[in-house]
């Protein structure tokens, strides 16, 4: 029985809700630290994130044992530190992935415990928890739930505004979320003005060309779009394209080198890898799947701008060994190819195509 006993819970001990922070009546059996006030958020907050974390969670929650010497009370201090420091990008991560993947509902527990391990961590008034009150608020409009949204903007601008050293990189998000929020109320002047914002702070801080710039110049395409500026958007469309696919090539053109001399220097064979997080994955399918999407309606004129998408996505899957998506984008690019485009585009997409099939049979 998970059911909580209130005759068992200790004088003067309030559990609370891991969801809604609501009086618990419910108890994870496993790891008999985490309450819920009922099945329902129990099941949503297991199904999210607490699956992944059950048993990390015990020792951040439980008294910490008898040291024998100072020295040893430091360690474990410094042990709980750098578990507190996982969760909170692990729990970021998941969240920032379920966002890109359009999960929005299972997003929210994860951010939930992102945040409050930002709290215990840095204290309830420091910059580090803007990232996690981003999340929360992206959620949220993806929920329809636009005041809450604003709720969670509101906390993360105030924290902003009361830090002195808050970097532009997390400034670059706040207005992102901003113009995301403006977006969903259909003020499309406020929303460029944040995005446009956006790829100011995130230029400064990683470049103009760099993947976690490209986001912001997404999302200014898509109020173009709404706004029926097509070539705009479409310009802007392809300067994503354009750095992810520099991005993916630069590893894929590595990835190449490392298979001609066959092993690493510790003599393991070389596995594909894509130099990006779960959530930036996600991001870079989602982004690059929706300006395909784009492509696909409006070039019909101009078919080397779908396969150039679909060659990126070719190398996106390929480095993710997801062999099957890969060799899917592929053979959309190369029926393209062969009708539309020149004999050395089929050649180029056929090698892809040649490559994805050796390293699918290879890795069975």
């Amino acid at each position: 029985m998970n059911v909580i006993y209130p005759l068992a819970v200790p004088k003067g001990r309030k559990l609370r809700c891991e969801v809604c922070e609501a009086p618990a009546e419910r108890m994870c059996t496993a790891c008999t630290v985490t309450y819920y006030c009922g099945v329902v958020h129990q099941r949503a907050d297991w199904d999210s994130i607490h699956e992944k974390i059950c048993q990390l969670l015990i020792p951040l929650r439980t008294t910490m044992p008898f040291y024998n010497s100072e020295e040893e009370r430091q360690h474990g201090l410094q042990q709980l530190q750098q578990r507190q420091k996982h969760l909170i990008e692990f729990c970021y991560t998941v969240a920032q992935k379920y966002l890109f993947e359009g999960k929005y509902a299972e997003a929210v527990p994860a951010a939930l415990h992102s945040l409050r391990f930002r709290m215990n961590m840095h204290g309830l008034s420091s910059v580090e928890l803007v990232p996690a009150y981003l999340l929360l608020s992206e959620a949220s409009l993806g929920l329809g739930r636009i005041i809450q949204a604003e709720e969670y903007l509101s906390q993360a601008q105030w924290t902003v505004l009361k830090s002195t050293d808050c970097s532009h990189a997390t400034y670059s998000l706040l207005h992102r979320n901003l113009g995301l929020l403006y977006v969903a109320k259909g003020n499309c002047e406020e929303a460029r003005y944040h995005l446009a914002n956006d790829i100011y702070f995130a230029s400064s801080a990683f470049g103009t060309d760099d993947v976690r710039t490209s986001g912001g110049y997404f999302q200014l395409a898509n109020v173009f779009q709404s706004l029926n500026k097509l070539d705009v958007a479409d310009t802007l469309y392809t300067k994503v394209t354009d750095i992810w696919h520099n991005y993916l090539n630069s590893h894929y053109q590595a990835l190449l080198q490392s298979r001609l001399q066959q092993v690493d220097l510790l003599g393991k064979q070389l596995e594909n890898d894509t130099g990006l997080d779960e959530a930036q994955e996600a991001e870079a399918i989602q982004i690059l799947t929706s300006i395909l999407n784009f492509q696909q309606v409006t070039s019909n004129k101009a078919p080397g701008k779908i396969v150039f998408v679909l060659k990126t996505l070719v190398m996106l899957h390929f480095l993710m060994m997801n062999y099957s998506k890969a060799e899917e984008c592929a053979m959309r690019a190369f029926s393209i190819a062969r009708e539309q485009l020149s004999v050395q585009e089929q050649n180029d997409i056929e090698e892809l195509l040649n490559l994805i099939s050796a390293e699918d049979s290879h890795s069975r």
